[in-house]
């Protein structure tokens, strides 16, 4: 492999996709290979070099579990139980899944409540804590242990954990547990210390004139740290993927973590059936199986900022992505890492077969579903599956509140139904392109559900249509 190879096909797609700032990493063949492009923001225009520093979102949650596993090697936590054990106050709305859910759910995202709680609890040492005991209100969606339903609240309650079992902020104790230990002295958490840094901030592309235009605010609130609240720049990245491709060691031999737990991170703990989220999730690591390779990884969204974060522990291959515009950047983090693997792994996956059904085989799936966050429509257009997705209006007005500009409409999602076990179905075109879900049924064999983009979305009890 070349850096020129790399630096060619980056150029290639952001150029053509309209990304305004890139950051790539990929490692394989024991080397470090990187390559950067654009600039990091459209009105105060820097390019972007091997300095800059990318929100990368999710992954982080990544970052918390290894955290947990750090605790759990030392003694002073165990994965089976109840997060009661170590946050007495503990309090949701169903009492029982309350006194019952355990460290491992929290990072697996099988708790199944409500998990896209926004709230702002303020910038202090206590925001975490605040934001824990407001979930107080939060419906169960699915019982628990049942489902995976991406969660960002559970991974602010194992956060709150770690702080409360160090003894200190959940930043520090980050800091302390991981970034130290592994030389990533380019992670941070806080504007402050990203400011006097070079950074990028997150953009949007209008979807009917192309102009890209500054997303804000630039951070997310401090109680969300946990599920994915830091920015590094792509050598701290493929740091990151080092040590999780490793024996458990520091650079300099020092022990963090026992062979057996970072491996362990990497088993499958629940299947998601072909998720958005991939086949598989570990212990915050989500799986997914590609031409008989196993792919674990995970990524990030935040204002206007998306990442992908990919490793293939059998051939000690990880790639990183860290793009500044939305959704032009998804795309290109996708396209660059299904070439990454390819080129370098020879990897290629097959696409799945679409079904062609009928109206009439469709309509099963149409009508109404919801999460806490946003509603779900879903009808037959022209022969096929079509997702129009609202942000609710108590969501929006939280994110307008924080400063973000919430579109009043999203353009439809399309939906292909694709042969396989159970209800799967495959983004044909358009942003999402490739994208996977599926439908679930309840026990009268109904629609029930539908999971897009990772979270479990419950169909409204009237919307129900009869096949």
């Amino acid at each position: 492999m070349s850096t020129e190879e790399l630096q060619r096909k980056l150029t290639e797609l952001a150029t053509e996709l309209d990304v305004p700032g890139v950051s790539v990493g990929v490692l394989v063949d024991g080397e470090e290979h990187y390559a950067f492009h654009g600039v990091t923001s459209v009105e105060n225009p820097l390019p972007v070099d091997e300095t800059t520093l990318f929100q990368f979102g999710s992954t982080g949650k990544t970052y918390t579990a290894t955290a947990v596993m750090r605790l759990v090697d030392q003694g002073k936590l165990a994965l089976d139980e109840p997060v009661r054990t170590y946050l007495p106050e503990f309090t949701l709305r169903d009492e029982d899944v309350a006194a019952k859910v355990t460290v491992l759910q929290l990072l697996n995202h099988t708790a199944g409540w409500e998990g896209d709680m926004m709230d702002d609890t303020g910038n202090g040492d206590d925001a975490l804590e605040k934001y824990v005991a407001q979930m107080a209100r939060l419906q169960q969606v699915t019982p628990l242990g049942a489902t995976v339903s991406y969660n960002n609240a559970s991974l602010s309650v194992a956060g709150h954990i770690i702080a409360r079992i160090q003894g200190t902020t959940y930043e520090k104790a980050i800091r302390d547990l991981l970034l130290e230990p592994l030389g990533m002295d380019h992670t941070f958490f806080f504007p402050n210390e990203i400011m006097t840094r070079r950074f990028a901030v997150g953009h949007r592309r209008d979807e009917d004139d192309g102009s890209i235009t500054i997303a804000r605010p630039w951070a997310l609130p401090r109680g969300n740290a946990p599920a994915g609240g830091m920015s590094a720049n792509a050598r701290d990245q493929i740091a990151w993927a080092k040590f999780h491709l490793g024996d458990g060691t520091a650079p300099d031999g020092t022990r963090l973590l026992s062979t057996e737990l970072l491996d362990l991170m990497k088993q499958p703990t629940m299947s998601m059936q072909g998720s958005a989220l991939g086949d598989y999730v570990g212990i915050s690591w989500l799986l997914k199986d590609v031409a008989g390779v196993r792919l674990v990884g995970h990524g990030g969204t935040t204002n206007g900022q998306y990442s992908n974060f990919t490793m293939v522990p059998e051939r000690g291959f990880a790639y990183i992505s860290m793009t500044n515009c939305g959704p032009n950047g998804h795309q290109l983090n996708d396209q660059l890492e299904k070439w990454a693997l390819e080129h370098f792994l020879g990897v290629v996956g097959v696409e799945p077969e679409q079904l062609s059904l009928g109206e009439d085989a469709l309509a099963q799936y149409a009508g109404s579903f919801e999460t806490i966050a946003a509603t779900v429509d879903i009808t037959v257009e022209g022969g096929r599956l079509s997702a129009k997705v609202t942000i609710k209006p108590a969501m929006a007005a939280v994110l307008r509140e924080q400063g973000e500009d919430v579109p009043d409409e999203q353009p439809p999602i399309p939906l292909a139904i694709i042969a396989g076990d159970g209800d799967p179905y495959v983004v044909p075109d358009g942003p999402a392109q490739g994208m996977r879900g599926y439908f679930t049924r309840d026990a009268s064999g109904h629609v029930a559900g539908v999971h897009l983009g990772g979270r479990l979305a419950s169909r409204v009890a009237d919307s129900l249509v009869e096949a």
